[in-house]
């Protein structure tokens, strides 16, 4: 794991709708690198991601993104962030939904073509984006967030429902940005993307069980499947908790 750290959480305690969402979470995300965030459906990783670009009210400890408090004026176009719903306007063609999301980030034009070409959908910027399947909304979503050509690309489940093909080409992608020094926080509750990320972040119920590599998770828990790794570390945590 990288030592230059991106993004770095100190204690962080978050309640929402009368109940604790993320409690103590401490960790620090690797710039330039490729970081999923894993575990369960409702154990925390959306709230986790909402406070780390800034729309999420914290109780407690401190969110750092590229050295400034998260959320902060300086950070609106350094940073990305790609919500599980497409955040885009289906009356508008796809080339006009980068345009104006790169009218507000004041973006130069040409970051519109380098957006599309970076998600593949050159062949689709005339097209309607309310005509678009679902992975071709993402990638228009995507795109609206690369316009700005952040620093930090936060995505939360950017794969849920795509197919094996989709899924693939897109994690190409994202590997493409982490090489040309993007730092991406990517979560899933797919253990096999695991094996796409250098960094893991393995959550559950709020807490964060470990922060590994997918070659570590393997060897310490002598596991060659990285879904029954994650069940030993889940297995182990239950052992030590207090009765």
């Amino acid at each position: 794991m990288r030592t230059d750290a991106a993004i770095e959480i100190v204690d962080l305690r978050v309640r929402r709708g009368g109940r604790t969402a993320l409690d103590g979470v401490s960790l620090r995300v690797a710039r330039g690198a490729i970081t999923g965030l894993l575990g369960p459906s409702g154990c925390g990783k959306t709230t986790l991601m909402r406070s780390i670009v800034g729309t999420q009210i914290i109780d407690a400890g401190s969110v750092t993104v590229l050295g400034l408090p998260a959320g902060c004026a300086e950070l609106r176009h350094r940073v990305g962030y790609v919500t599980q719903n497409p955040t885009i306007y289906p009356d508008l063609r796809v080339v006009d939904n980068v345009r104006y999301f790169a009218a507000l980030y004041g973006s130069a034009a040409r970051n519109v073509d380098d957006a599309l070409a970076a998600v593949g959908l050159d062949d689709f910027r005339r097209s309607m984006a309310g005509n678009l399947s679902g992975g071709q909304r993402t990638r228009v979503s995507l795109a609206c967030a690369l316009v700005a050509q952040p620093e930090v690309l936060v995505l939360d489940e950017p794969t849920v429902g795509l197919d094996p093909v989709l899924r693939a080409d897109l994690w190409d992608r994202f590997g493409a940005l982490a090489r040309r020094g993007t730092t991406l926080l990517i979560s899933s509750h797919v253990m096999d993307e695991a094996d796409r990320c250098e960094d893991l972040l393995l959550m559950r119920d709020g807490r964060l069980l470990a922060h590994t590599t997918p070659t570590r998770l393997r060897e310490d828990t002598a596991c060659q499947s990285l879904d029954e790794a994650f069940l030993s570390i889940i297995r182990r945590g239950t052992a030590a908790a207090p009765a």
